[in-house]
């Protein structure tokens, strides 16, 4: 029987990673958020301020369908007040950490392990396509999990500078694996910001 489609890309957010509620990581996330700036403040409030902020960076990605790298993300949205070198030598680290100030951890769906393998070993090429700020996190995510052997491509955002639902991050991902666009299918949870 001849394939429809080769590859599977995946959104992460509410579709291959929900949140599960744990205030503790996500306090230890924000007084590491506060001591790589330099905060003496409540690292709780700072954060909140920070959240305000990130809204004005998330509503320019959203009206110009791109993603700033992580050093323009706090240069100059997240904390441009503050020194820009130093901002920008631990702009990575800042973003994985706020990334973490959510109210939870991020882990794989129940059956997600069993659905990566099983398509796997059906021959399909497997990758993920994603607007996450982070460079660092999912290929960090990946690794503990051990689910790196599976995934082909791994498209980010804030690398390529553009998000979902620009063609362009999509032809990209199917560029990488290198399988035509027309066989590849996309599964996502927001249909709104990803098609």
């Amino acid at each position: 029987m001849k394939r429809e489609f080769e590859a599977v890309f995946f959104d992460l957010g509410g579709t291959l990673r929900i949140m599960h509620k744990d205030m503790e990581y996500s306090n230890a996330a924000k007084r590491k958020v506060a001591e790589l700036l330099g905060i003496d403040s409540d690292p709780y409030e700072f954060c909140k301020f920070l959240d305000y902020r990130y809204l004005g960076y998330h509503r320019w990605a959203l009206d110009t369908m791109r993603e700033a790298p992580e050093e323009e993300q706090w240069t100059r949205w997240l904390a441009p007040d503050f020194p820009k070198d130093e901002i920008a030598a631990k702009a990575v680290e800042l973003t994985y950490q706020y990334r973490m100030c959510a109210e939870g951890r991020r882990m794989l769906v129940d059956n997600g392990r069993e659905v990566i393998t099983g398509l796997y070993n059906r021959g399909y090429t497997l990758g993920i396509i994603s607007n996450l700020t982070s460079t660092i996190e999912i290929p960090e995510w990946l690794d503990v999990d051990g689910l790196t052997p599976y995934f082909k491509a791994v498209v980010l955002s804030p690398i390529l500078g553009i998000r979902k639902p620009d063609p362009a991050i999509y032809l990209e991902a199917a560029r990488q694996v290198g399988i035509p666009p027309e066989k590849c299918v996309y599964i996502g949870d927001n249909l709104d910001r990803d098609v």
